[in-house]
């Protein structure tokens, strides 16, 4: 039973997951969308909406926070295009749309792609 463990382990090492989940969330981040499996997807979620959240504070702090974990490339997207855009969104930055089977392995597919901010409707 799994009694409440809530991350997934993809058969590696720690260090090895989080610099998995670090490669996905910057190429997230500099693409906008990737392709990924099912699993991977879901993970990177939360990764990269923590990091979205900490760009939003726009803090000299936050940004050397994210250095830590992105490339400059990435942090400078992320704050400078990313972050901006969801100023008014509370959560629910990215979206996961499934693909189907891959054929070489049946490993269940998704695409992963950054939600665009929409102004504001005026009624």
């Amino acid at each position: 039973m799994r009694k409440q463990i809530n991350k997934r382990k993809f058969g590696r090492p720690a260090s090895q997951r989080k610099a998995l989940m670090r490669t996905l969330s910057a190429e997230l981040f500099l693409r906008g969308k990737i392709k990924t499996t099912e699993a991977k997807a879901k993970e990177l979620r939360s990764v990269a909406e923590k990091y979205i959240t900490k760009a939003k504070q726009g803090t000299l702090a936050s940004r050397r926070n994210l250095l830590r974990f992105l490339p400059a490339s990435a942090v400078k997207k992320l704050i400078s295009e990313i972050a901006p855009g969801s100023k008014e969104r509370h959560g629910g930055y990215t979206r996961i749309f499934k693909l189907g089977q891959r054929d070489r392995d049946g490993a269940k597919m998704a695409i992963i792609e950054l939600v665009k901010s929409q102004a504001p409707s005026t009624k």
